[in-house]
């Protein structure tokens, strides 16, 4: 029985080599090989050539979301069975969360795909696609990351995603934990803002008090940075919150405190810097 695999790739961002590089047509060959094991009716030689068909003017992101194309247009239907296709293809989760290398962009377009389609009532025959995309999301986090999919979800459906997030945020993966903060971060890079956690952060409070002492590094930084992006826009929120960290904090929740509010510190806001200077 064949086996799914990640196409070979630059351990970090290499200079000269375009990060589009990742997307090219070798790693569809293999996206095709791999989607052919959760498909048996897969017809590989189709989706490659609409995937490469235009392929190369291209950005990452627009490379993302023009492959995910081609995953809809092959896939079965409706989407729950096209999910069930894709998550036969994953390749085994990844225990670490450093040196991850630029293999994981891989799943760029299996991000993109549900990102654009995991709310489509028509595309799942009518029936709630939620639980289904969620499920998705928490498999392919582990192998690269759901930080952007998420969001459409957050944005049309907060009360019941935050609920997921909530109990994801106690998951013993370390990679879900750290969706929970990456994915709710009100201005996250690359991702589209989520204008009402612009506006009111309350809801992601809960997942920042509960990750604020996790165990992994990779989660700990998660949680500062989205401590930053709330300090952008509520910025006395941002430093009681970092005020209140500081009571019997561990020398690694002072860390997540430096961090959090190292640009408002950059920025001349004396207590920003008296609070950093407290978490040494």
């Amino acid at each position: 029985m064949k086996t799914p695999l990640l196409p070979p790739a630059p351990n970090s961002i290499q200079k000269g080599i375009p990060l589009t590089s990742v997307l090219e047509r070798p790693a569809i060959e293999q996206l095709a090989a791999n989607l052919s094991i959760g498909d048996a009716d897969f017809k590989a030689d189709g989706f490659i050539e609409m995937s490469c068909d235009g392929l190369e003017p291209l950005s990452i992101k627009e490379r993302a979301a023009h492959i995910a194309e081609a995953m809809k247009a092959f896939l079965p239907r409706p989407y729950s069975k096209a999910i069930q296709a894709i998550l036969a293809s994953l390749t085994p989760a990844r225990k670490e969360t450093t040196d991850l290398g630029m293999a994981v962009m891989f799943y760029m377009p299996h991000a993109s795909y549900i990102e654009k389609n995991g709310l489509d009532l028509d595309y799942n025959d009518g029936k709630d696609p939620f639980d289904v995309s969620m499920s998705a999301q928490y498999e392919l986090t582990k192998r690269f990351t759901s930080e952007f999919s998420i969001r459409p979800f957050i944005i049309d459906q907060p009360e019941r995603t935050f609920e997921v997030l909530y109990t994801w945020m106690k998951d013993p993966d370390p990679h879900v934990r750290r969706l929970c903060s990456e994915g709710s971060r009100p201005r996250l890079p690359w991702a589209q803002k989520i204008d009402a956690l612009v506006k009111d952060p309350q809801p992601s409070l809960r997942i920042l008090d509960e990750l604020k002492d996790d165990d992994d590094l990779y989660v700990r930084r998660s949680v500062a940075n989205h401590v930053g992006d709330i300090a952008k826009d509520h910025l006395e929120l941002a430093l009681r919150l970092c005020e209140n960290w500081l009571e019997g904090a561990s020398k690694e929740r002072k860390w997540v405190i430096r961090h959090a509010l190292r640009n408002p510190d950059k920025k001349g806001i004396t207590e920003a810097s008296q609070l950093r200077s407290k978490a040494k």
